[in-house]
C-alpha cells in the first residue's frame, strides 16, 4: 500500500502544480475577471432544515477539503496502528523532525513580524509539508536514492500534517455553538458504535460522515476536524478473514479523487492571485517575506537540525542508507508547504483582508518554490556523487 501510496502522491503533485500554475496564469490574463468570478461564485445547498450560501472557493475549502483531511485521518491512523508510527525506534526520528519543523519555521515568522508593523497571527501558516509536492520533487530529482529517505519524508509529513489539525483546532474554533458541536459529537458517536457492528454498510459509514461534517459547519468548529475524528472511528481489523479492512477500503477508494480532483481543485481556487498592484515594498513586507523565509529557511533548519541532534544524542538512527547530504535534501523539501499552508493562511487572516491573503500566498509560493529548487538540486547533486562513487 505504501509503494501506491507513493506512486499517487507523485503523480499528484505534477497535478498540483499545473493547477497552481493555471491559477496564477488566468488571475494576471485577459481572463482574469472569469476567473475571479468563477471562484467567488455564490452557490446555495439546501437539504431539509440545512441551509448555507457560500463561494465555490470557500465551498471546497469547507466542504471538500474535509474529505481531503478524513483521508488525513485515515492515513494518521494506519500510521500509528500499522505503519511508521506503531514503531518507537522508526517514530523517533521523523517525529522529532517534525517537531523541528514546526517550531523552527513559527520562529522565523515571529522573528520577522515581532515590530509593531507585523502580523503575528500568521505564525502556523509556514509549519506544514506538502506530501504531494515534496515526494514528487524527490522522485524526480533522487529516484535512485535509498528508498527510507522517502518513508523517512512520508512519515515526517503526516506527522506534521498532525500538528497542523491540531493548530487548527485549538488556534482557529470561535464562536461556537455548542448545539451543533453536540450534532456533530453524536454523528461521530455514531460512527464509533457501528465501528462494532461488522456488517455495516458503507454507506451508513458515508451518511454519519455528511452528517457530522454539516453540523459542525454549523458549529463555527472548523470542518478539517470533522474528517480526522470521523476517520479515528474507522475499524482496520477486516470484516472477514482475507479482506481489506474498512480503513484501508476507505483510504484506496477515496485517496485517487483526494489526490486527482479535490487537492487540483483547491490548488486552483486559493493559488491565484493579481499581480496587479504589488510593489517590491509590499512583497518584502513582514507577512510575505516571513512565510517564505520560515518555510525555506525554517523548515530546513527545523527539520535537519533536530534531526542532526536526535542522531548525535542517538535518540534515533539515520534512516538506512541514506547520507548525510540526502538528509539535508530531503530536509529542504520540507519546506513545499503549498497545500496545507494555503489552506492554514487562510484560516489565520480575515478572508475579506485581500492584501494580507494575497501576500500569504505570494509568501507560501516564494518559500515553496525555493524549496523545491533547492532540495531538488541538492539531491541532484547526491544522487550523481553515488553514480561517481560505483
Amino acid at each position: 500500500m505504501t509503494l501506491d501510496f507513493l506512486k499517487t502522491e507523485t503523480a499528484s503533485g505534477v497535478i498540483l502544480a499545473s493547477a497552481a500554475l493555471l491559477a496564477l496564469l488566468l488571475a494576471n490574463s485577459p481572463w482574469a475577471d472569469s476567473y475571479f468570478a468563477f471562484i467567488r461564485h455564490e452557490i446555495p445547498i439546501q437539504i431539509g432544515a440545512f441551509h448555507e450560501v457560500k463561494p465555490v472557493d470557500r465551498w471546497i475549502k469547507d466542504g471538500l477539503m474535509a474529505i481531503f483531511f478524513f483521508v488525513v485521518g485515515l492515513e494518521i491512523k494506519h500510521e500509528i496502528l500499522r505503519g511508521e508510527l506503531s514503531s518507537p525506534r522508526r517514530l523517533a526520528l521523523p517525529v522529532l523532525a517534525a517537531i523541528g519543523g514546526i517550531v523552527t519555521p513559527s520562529a522565523v515568522y515571529l522573528l520577522i513580524n515581532a515590530g509593531s508593523a507585523g502580523s503575528p497571527q500568521g505564525w502556523p501558516t509556514p509549519v506544514a509539508t506538502d506530501i504531494a509536492f515534496a515526494l514528487a520533487a524527490l522522485a524526480v530529482a533522487g529516484p535512485r536514492l535509498p528508498a527510507s529517505l522517502r518513508i523517512f519524508l512520508l512519515t515526517l509529513a503526516i506527522a506534521d500534517d498532525l500538528g497542523a489539525v491540531a493548530l487548527i483546532a485549538i488556534l482557529f474554533t470561535s464562536d461556537v455553538n455548542l448545539y451543533a458541536l453536540g450534532g456533530a459529537a453524536a454523528s461521530i458517536g455514531l460512527m464509533a458504535l457501528m465501528s462494532q457492528w461488522k456488517s455495516a454498510p458503507y454507506l451508513f459509514y458515508a451518511a454519519c460522515f455528511a452528517l457530522a461534517w454539516a453540523f459542525c459547519l454549523k458549529s463555527g468548529v472548523n470542518t478539517s476536524l470533522a474528517g480526522v475524528a470521523a476517520a479515528m472511528t474507522v475499524p482496520i481489523e477486516p470484516r472477514k478473514p482475507g479482506h481489506e479492512g474498512p480503513l484501508k477500503h476507505f483510504m484506496e477508494s477515496l485517496h485517487p479523487y483526494v489526490a486527482y480532483l479535490i487537492l487540483p481543485l483547491f490548488a486552483f481556487a486559493a493559488a491565484g492571485f493579481s499581480f496587479a498592484g504589488l510593489s517590491l515594498s509590499t512583497l518584502l513586507s513582514p507577512i510575505p517575506l516571513g512565510v517564505a523565509l520560515g518555510l525555506f529557511l525554517g523548515k530546513q533548519l527545523g527539520v535537519f537540525g533536530f534531526s542532526a541532534l536526535a542522531i548525535w544524542l542517538k535518540l534515533a538512527r539515520r534512516p538506512t542508507g541514506a547520507k548525510w547530504l540526502e538528509l539535508y535534501g530531503v530536509s529542504l523539501l520540507c519546506g513545499i508547504g503549498f497545500t496545507m499552508s494555503l489552506f492554514i493562511g487562510g484560516l489565520a487572516f480575515d478572508p475579506h483582508d485581500g492584501l494580507a491573503q494575497t501576500q500569504v500566498r505570494v509568501g507560501v509560493i516564494t518559500g515553496s518554490i525555493l524549496s523545491t529548487l533547492a532540495g531538488m538540486a541538492v539531491l541532484a547533486y547526491a544522487q550523481r556523487l553515488r553514480g561517481d562513487e560505483v
